[in-house]
């Protein structure tokens, strides 16, 4: 119920967001979800992608640091007040949410939001609990 979310470390110059998204593409890597974080000196950009080996393997022969980090991958009426009622389960139990960002769908009758949980496996336990989706890393990267 984990998915593998890659992170790379920029410095925060013209250009270097560029370079990533070159380097990804060709490779034959889809972005299927990023979020971008930044302070005056460096940026951290979370990725969701097609194929993590291709892509981590071909940032690291372009020079860039690379981590790993499990996230999780939750389905959210798309309908107001949808991600209130996953946070209200979370804030109930006192998991933390350390970041979050949203996931394009094309259906358009869901939305998936990517959590990175202080608690991944209790977070995972109580959403299926609740009746909450949660998404196998498998179907995220083919969406």
């Amino acid at each position: 119920m984990r998915v593998e979310q890659i992170s790379i470390f920029l410095e925060n110059k013209a250009g270097r967001l560029a370079e990533v998204t070159r380097v990804i593409g060709e490779a034959g890597v889809n972005i299927r979800a990023l979020s971008l974080a930044d302070t005056s000196d460096f940026g951290i950009l979370r990725l969701i992608v097609s194929d993590n080996d291709k892509a981590k393997a071909a940032l690291k022969k372009h020079g860039f640091t690379v981590g790993k980090t499990n996230v999780v991958a939750v389905e959210v009426e798309d309908r107001p007040g949808g991600l209130n009622r996953v946070l209200e389960v979370l804030s109930r139990q006192n998991i933390n949410v350390e970041y979050m960002y949203a996931f394009v769908q094309h259906t358009g009758k869901n939305a998936v939001i990517i959590f990175r949980f202080d608690d991944t496996d209790a977070a995972i336990s109580l959403l299926k609990e609740n009746g909450i989706k949660v998404l196998e890393g498998k179907t995220v990267y083919t969406l």
